[in-house]
């Protein structure tokens, strides 16, 4: 029996709005339609599409909107990029606008998911076991709910209370680092302007998005976060090992999380799976068991599987190429439920890793109404 997925981060309405990215189409086609275009040298040949959530029991997709400081540009190409506060916004509403829009004029294969209802009846036809209880395959829309990934563009922190009103749920205050804490590429721990944004953020009710952030702020937050809070897209730095700019988790930033019962979504990025693996490296030398390794490490801190879920960051700068062997699509990762099996891993168990732990996590994050 396959349970239902929650990925808990693409970088939809980025691809589409930068490549032109179509995600009502199979990941396959895509692929054939940018075969001989920069699209799948700059982002990777694509892995995402709806007829593969279709196959793949995705449910419930997390939908970043990202925005990048124009000083991080890596090309011309590049259109979500801002100079200024100004800037940031404009794009920020455009990938918003992109999310209403794919769910509103395609009801039948997308659904905007902003409240605890919205989930539920997103949810309920993915509970069901076959098509014969009475939903066919091709009726079950995927829940899309809105998440800000790096909150540098916002000109105070109060303006999140903006993107709460338009329908964003979840938000990591850093991408690069610097403006709020330190991130990625730059800075170190919160800055007053930063700990405002807490405040504001847990007054909204909002998720907290760990991912990208520096051990030092992570804790931080760990410690003054005062709602809910998680890491979409992370992996084990046990495992990796070269980690020089602390994107992945240490054992005690993994502890942290799970005491606070945050959910830590494991990523399907071959850089961040296999130590020593580069990109341009044959993706055959990475098998999906380093995924389901990575999610055995988590649990293996937490004691538990209630802690750790998928955060595939499919289409986010990397694609098929760069994804373990066997993935061509994100409905491969069902496999993942068969790998945590001979690891010893029960049904239940599965269930919440692929899906239900997530589907917790959103539950809290959402208003009732």
């Amino acid at each position: 029996m396959h349970s239902f997925i929650i990925d808990a981060h693409e970088d939809l309405a980025y691809s589409a709005l930068t490549f032109g990215r179509d995600y009502r189409r199979a990941a396959a086609e895509t692929r054939q339609r940018e075969a001989g275009t920069q699209a799948p040298v700059l982002n990777g040949e694509a892995l995402l599409g709806w007829p593969d959530y279709q196959r793949g029991q995705v449910a419930l997709v997390v939908g970043s909107i990202f925005t990048i400081p124009a000083r991080y540009a890596t090309g011309d190409f590049e259109t979500q990029v801002f100079a200024d506060p100004r800037q940031a916004r404009v794009l920020m509403r455009a990938q918003v606008d992109f999310y209403q829009r794919l769910c509103a004029e395609n009801p039948h294969q997308f659904r905007l998911v902003t409240n605890q209802p919205d989930l539920l009846d997103c949810l309920a036809p993915w509970r069901k076991l076959c098509p014969a209880a009475g939903y066919a395959e091709e009726t079950r829309p995927v829940g899309v709910l809105m998440a800000l990934e790096g909150a540098e563009g916002l000109d105070s922190p109060e303006a999140m209370e903006e993107w709460w009103q338009a329908g964003v749920r979840m938000a990591g205050p850093v991408w690069a680092g610097t403006r709020f804490c330190g991130g990625t590429f730059e800075g170190s721990g919160f800055t007053r302007e930063g700990l405002r944004l807490l405040e504001v953020m847990a007054g909204l009710g909002m998720g907290l998005d760990l991912a990208h952030m520096r051990t030092r702020p992570m804790l931080e937050a760990l410690d003054r976060y005062e709602g809910p809070l998680a890491v979409s897209h992370a992996n084990v730095r046990a495992l990796v090992r070269e980690d020089p700019n602390e994107r992945q988790l240490s054992e005690e930033t993994i502890r942290g999380v799970v005491e606070r019962d945050g959910v830590i979504g494991v990523l399907g990025y071959n850089l961040f799976l296999k130590p020593g693996w580069r990109r341009g490296d044959p993706k055959q030398q990475v098998g999906l068991e380093w995924m389901a390794a990575h999610i055995d490490a988590v649990c293996q801190v937490a004691g538990d599987a209630r802690h750790v879920g998928l955060g595939s960051d499919f289409d986010g700068g990397f694609g098929r190429q760069e994804a373990p062997d066997g993935v061509e699509s994100i409905a491969d990762l069902q496999k993942l439920a068969a790998l945590l099996a001979e690891r010893g891993y029960n049904e239940d168990e599965i269930g919440a890793v692929l899906g239900g732990n997530w589907a917790r996590f959103v539950e809290r994050i959402l208003p009732s109404e």
